[in-house]
């Protein structure tokens, strides 16, 4: 009864504050959500230690003050994603292509011409739903996947706001999803996987600044099975842009097993991610857990040997 009143009261704030944020003038609107990221900052709590934790693996010559510092600037960029995020269904076609611009959209240009498709492997950096419109505008589409969130209210409130913005958005943990996005991409069709976050906690153990970390081996499995092209892309602010770039496609020799191929496309990935983060530390938007020396013992994955 207690997590349903919870659940209840959660979706009603989240609805709430949704509609109240497409409804501000723009400037007051992220006047209020700088306000909240420093409140949040102030106060400390487990994801912005978390966010500080994440941040000390990139650099180890970040002093306490640095920290504190990017963790400041981090929390502002992660507010500034929601504000522009609840705002995005507003947003004019030329709005979304005039403030978004990706170095290397040529590649996707040319998978989507000749009908070949390709894996876009983005990190959660600066705006991603901003580029997940502005790659529907472009191509005609972009077919991703949206983690299950509690309550079912809340996920299909997402569900709904991401097909608002033209992308074919499939759940994570439905049946045969592997298999449903080879034959997208096989269609020809871009997908976009983010590629920073194991949710599922069976992910490729990797090395990650030095440090191994669990990565999802999706994106590189279904590049595999489908034979396409898989892109690692970064992305940061810009002012009042949004810009990214897209990483050389990640390969590995045939005669490795599947799982090796697999854990050696990840560890690319994990490469060109740190190239990005490394350039815009305070726009990766990570506040959970990735390094196995921070996660549960339990659920941790098993590296190869």
């Amino acid at each position: 009864m207690i997590s349903e009143v919870r659940d209840a009261a959660t979706e009603w704030a989240f609805t709430i504050g949704w509609r109240l944020t497409k409804r501000m003038p723009e400037a007051a609107g992220r006047a209020v959500f700088q306000a909240a990221a420093d409140t949040m900052w102030r106060r400390s709590g487990d994801s912005v230690q978390q966010l500080e934790r994440n941040l000390s693996r990139i650099d180890p010559t970040w002093s306490r003050a640095d920290l504190r510092d990017l963790s400041r600037q981090g929390m502002r960029s992660y507010l500034r994603y929601w504000f522009e995020a609840f705002r995005l269904p507003s947003w004019s076609p030329a709005r979304i292509s005039g403030t978004f611009d990706l170095a290397g959209k040529e590649l996707m240009d040319e998978a989507v011409r000749s009908g070949t498709g390709a894996v876009m492997v983005p990190c959660h950096m600066a705006n991603w739903d901003h580029a997940g419109a502005w790659g529907c505008l472009r191509f005609g589409g972009v077919t991703t996947v949206a983690e299950r969130l509690r309550p079912e209210g809340l996920f299909n409130q997402f569900l709904a706001y991401r097909q608002t913005l033209g992308m074919d958005v499939l759940a994570i943990g439905e049946p045969d999803i592997v298999r449903s996005l080879v034959h997208k991409v096989k269609e020809g069709r871009i997908l976009a996987l983010l590629g920073d976050r194991d949710i599922s906690r069976n992910g490729v153990v990797v090395d990650l600044f030095g440090e191994p970390a669990s990565l999802p081996g999706g994106p590189a499995l279904i590049g595999l099975l489908s034979g396409r092209p898989v892109y690692p892309v970064t992305m940061w602010f810009d002012g009042d842009r949004t810009t990214g770039q897209v990483y050389p496609a990640v390969t590995a020799p045939s005669e490795l097993s599947r799982s090796d191929q697999v854990r050696a496309m990840t560890q690319q990935i994990a490469s060109a991610f740190e190239d990005g983060i490394r350039a815009h530390p305070t726009d990766w938007h990570m506040l959970q857990k990735v390094w196995l020396a921070d996660l549960d013992p339990t659920r941790r994955p098993i590296p190869a040997s």
